[in-house]
């Protein structure tokens, strides 16, 4: 009997960990994916706004005949074609699709390992080894299919986790987001409410 409540103390530590270990990766895929996708919106905006400057130099050479102009217009174009070939090698919105995809893949399985320890106490020992194995290989499934993050998204993964508390909720804060007679407030005011009129 002893062995058995060690093995479920271990069990639910490693759990834990593991859940631990998923949201912190799930949460970086998240913030890999807004990193890139700003970067993106920064390639763009440079691209137009080179484009029209070369165009207007070069249209403004013609009508003005300035060679200013045509100067202006050759230099912002050569700018623009060093940019262009800098980022065709990198597709920013795959990119961006494949953190989002595994970002969502491991919501899913990050939802699973909270019902399996909401359930845990309820469950056999044979029941949670299951499951957790079944969720490991989820998890290694998704690993494999996915780009690498890079250190500054972990450390705005980290400081979203620990410091902003960006995936977790105070039981007022979901209170709010509840239908009214869903909220455990509400249910404990009608509670003592109900006891004082006994």
């Amino acid at each position: 009997m002893v062995a058995s409540s060690q093995h479920r103390e271990a069990l639910v530590t490693q759990l834990r960990e593991a859940y631990g270990r998923l949201v912190y990766t799930y949460t970086t895929h998240l913030k890999m994916a807004a990193r890139l996708a700003s970067r993106n919106r920064q390639i763009k905006c440079a691209q137009i706004i080179l484009s029209a400057i070369s165009t207007g130099g070069f249209l403004g050479s013609i009508i003005a005949n300035e060679i200013v102009l045509t100067y202006i217009g050759g230099i912002f174009s050569t700018i623009l074609l060093a940019l262009n070939l800098f980022v065709k090698d990198f597709n920013l919105a795959e990119d961006i699709k494949k953190h989002c995809a595994a970002s969502d893949n491991l919501w899913l399985i990050r939802e699973q390992y909270i019902s399996l320890l909401t359930d845990f106490w309820v469950l056999s020992e044979d029941e949670i080894v299951c499951k957790r194995d079944e969720l490991q290989k989820q998890t290694f499934e998704v690993y494999k299919l996915v780009p690498k993050t890079d250190a500054k998204s972990y450390t705005a993964a980290q400081k979203a986790l620990k410091s902003d508390e960006e995936q977790y909720f105070t039981s007022v804060e979901i209170d709010k987001l509840l239908p009214a007679h869903l909220r455990i407030k509400k249910q404990a005011d009608h509670s003592r409410i109900t006891n004082a009129v006994n």
